[in-house]
């Protein structure tokens, strides 16, 4: 009985994960085609990887030109770099994200974790145990309607999150380099999965 439960489970886990999408590159790792920014020193291309920084100045966001992503999976890597890090990603617009890095509010790592302007961290949960601090990250955010689910490294950290104010219109996806911060991050291997 246990062996026949335990292919059911494996059966219905295999097809759930089977009916998603293959996600397909959004960043050719050559140049920002496909992407737009304001400022030209802010992201930069090295070796097929985009080098974020800030010295302490203005931040900048790297959004997708493509901005009708309403429902969607985005798995990215990510490696942090030196200085107080201070990341993300934003969905759909650039308001909600999910946070890389150290929270400014709250001073501590955030990492996979919403942040909502004007609401801070409604769900806050001990993920930096699952941060590679020397190595690279994977990062999967699943976005539907107004929920949205993340994993840090394979480990889930919010399960089905629903959130009262994340717009409901299509979107952007972007990074952030926030402003005030002396710090630098690396990304790479970004893929997205419309549902």
């Amino acid at each position: 009985m246990k062996t026949f439960t335990l292919l059911v489970t494996l059966t219905l886990t295999f097809h759930a994960v089977a009916e998603e999408p293959a996600p397909e590159s959004i960043f050719n790792g050559k140049d920002f085609t496909g992407w737009t920014m304001s400022l030209e020193d802010k992201f930069l291309i090295e070796d097929g990887v985009i080098k974020a920084t800030n010295d302490g100045g203005k931040g900048d966001n790297l959004l997708t030109e493509k901005a009708d992503y309403k429902n969607f999976i985005i798995e990215l890597e990510f490696k942090l770099g030196e200085g107080n890090i201070d990341s993300g990603v934003f969905l759909r617009d650039t308001k909600e994200q999910i946070q890389i890095g150290i929270s400014g509010s709250l001073k501590k790592d955030m990492t996979a974790q919403a942040y909502i302007p004007g609401k801070g961290y409604p769900v806050q949960v001990d993920a930096e145990q699952f941060i590679k601090k020397d190595g690279w990250n994977t990062l999967r955010i699943k976005v539907v309607d107004n929920t949205y689910s993340t994993w840090l490294n394979g480990e889930p950290i919010l399960e089905s999150y629903e959130s009262d104010t994340i717009i409901s219109e299509p979107g952007t996806i972007g990074l952030q380099v926030h402003g005030k911060r002396e710090m630098s991050i690396y990304f790479r291997n970004i893929r997205v999965a419309e549902l």
